[in-house]
């Protein structure tokens, strides 16, 4: 183990395996995409189950318990691009997921909403998505787990 700044430890290799601690281990931006593909790609087989795909969940759970976002927004959210929202949108309009309005402030902007049927959909795979999370941060403890998610939090708020 490795300690480093506020005692946080990184994990060496697992014991029988040689490889060293390298670089790609302690720079944050690579041990951030690590574990975000690692985590995501698991629970994305339950969005594949859902019938729904990553780029629709992303943009469903960017939209629920919100009043409404505007299309930049969204993309940033759901971390889609915006030729690809302009794809998916219409798709999940068309299924009664989401509306779409001019923005009544800048009607050059659209304005993204989720339906009480687009509610009904991903509000159990955002609690399902919330257990994942939770199995997941398990290994850390409760007091560990809260503070990790509220610094990524901080470092990602403008």
């Amino acid at each position: 183990m490795i300690k480093g700044a506020h005692e946080a430890e990184v994990q060496a290799p697992k014991a029988g395996q040689q490889e060293q601690v390298r670089f790609v281990h302690r720079y944050l931006a690579s041990v951030l995409a690590l574990a975000s593909h690692r985590i995501s790609a698991e629970f994305h087989t339950e969005v594949r189950k859902a019938g729904l795909t990553v780029t629709e969940w992303r943009i469903l759970g960017s939209l629920i318990e919100a009043e409404g976002e505007t299309v930049g927004k969204l993309a940033e959210l759901a971390i889609t691009k915006q030729p690809t929202l302009s794809k998916v949108l219409p798709r999940l309009e068309a299924q009664g997921y989401v509306t779409l309005e001019t923005s009544r402030i800048d009607r050059r902007q659209t304005v993204v909403r989720i339906t009480p049927k687009g509610t009904k959909l991903i509000s159990e795979l955002c609690d399902r998505a919330m257990v994942h999370q939770a199995r997941v941060l398990a290994k850390l403890g409760p007091d560990y787990a809260d503070r990790m998610v509220g610094l990524l939090h901080a470092i990602i708020t403008d």
